[in-house]
């Protein structure tokens, strides 16, 4: 039998499942008091959203460029072992990010092409719903799941409960895999974590508060050939890029039928 992967076998739990402070931590500039906002399903004043164009994504330097920005955002470690790895974004077979999508005639090069995966800022989600000390929360006034890795005590029911595998967990001391400069400086003032804490992508909040596109965003944006390839708005605005899109092109998100309400859409 083939060994499933640690990611895949968290969805596949996941999927099962769903059919039964920031305060002084670490995102103390992205928002007020640690866990404010929804704990369950409740409605919000707004929601921020993405939409990935597939195609212009094919180009790996799209594709690196995005994911590189995040990870000097946010001192994202780089840790090659697969089973230890940290994700915020990253990228997954067509096959295996839409398996709801696949029929045994779609063309290989469509299956195999990459596709680039994050958190999906659910409106329903199920990770905030299962964790015990509220260190996963929806944000009331944008929908942004967020994380207070402070709370965190590294029971992974998140992880195990979100469908689509989007959180890593620190199995060891993150920070002697964060890239520093000459002078053994971090590049970002964004917080490291520690061990035995669970870890995602948070839609830049912090660079939201400051009136600054999501670093991944940004970065694609400014390649040649990258623009288009990510956009991010807010779907209570009619008059927001994303809406104009979603109206305009034909888009998919990940796993609809099991109702998390995902936030970030594709086109395909």
């Amino acid at each position: 039998m083939e060994k499933k992967s640690r990611r895949t076998f968290l969805k596949e739990t996941a999927g099962a499942a769903l059919g039964l402070s920031c305060g002084g931590s670490i995102l103390t500039a992205a928002c007020t008091t640690s866990g404010e906002g929804s704990h369950g399903e409740g409605s919000v004043e707004s929601q921020w959203a993405m939409v990935i164009d597939t195609e212009k994504a094919r180009n790996p330097a799209v594709r690196e460029a995005c994911m590189e920005a995040c990870v000097r955002e946010h001192n994202v470690p780089r840790i090659d072992d697969p089973a230890e790895k940290i994700d915020w974004i990253w990228e997954e077979e067509y096959q295996h990010v839409f398996p709801d999508q696949v029929h045994d005639h779609l063309p290989d090069s469509v299956k195999e092409a990459p596709v680039l995966v994050l958190c999906n800022h659910c409106t329903n989600p199920p990770c905030v719903r299962v964790c015990p000390t509220q260190a996963t929360w929806k944000r009331e006034e944008d929908g942004i799941v967020m994380m207070d890795m402070h709370r965190c005590i590294g029971c992974r029911y998140c992880m195990a409960a979100c469908p689509y595998g989007s959180r890593s967990f620190n199995w060891r001391d993150p920070r002697q895999f964060v890239d520093t400069d000459a002078q053994g400086n971090f590049h970002s003032e964004y917080p490291t974590r520690t061990r035995g804490v669970v870890e995602k992508c948070n839609f830049c909040a912090e660079r939201l508060r400051d009136g600054l596109a999501p670093a991944c965003v940004e970065a694609v944006n400014q390649l040649p050939g990258g623009e288009g390839a990510l956009t991010f708005g807010d779907l209570s605005d009619p008059a927001s890029e994303v809406n104009r899109i979603l109206s305009s092109q034909r888009t998919i998100t990940r796993r609809v039928a099991l109702g998390t309400g995902p936030n970030v859409f594709y086109i395909v």
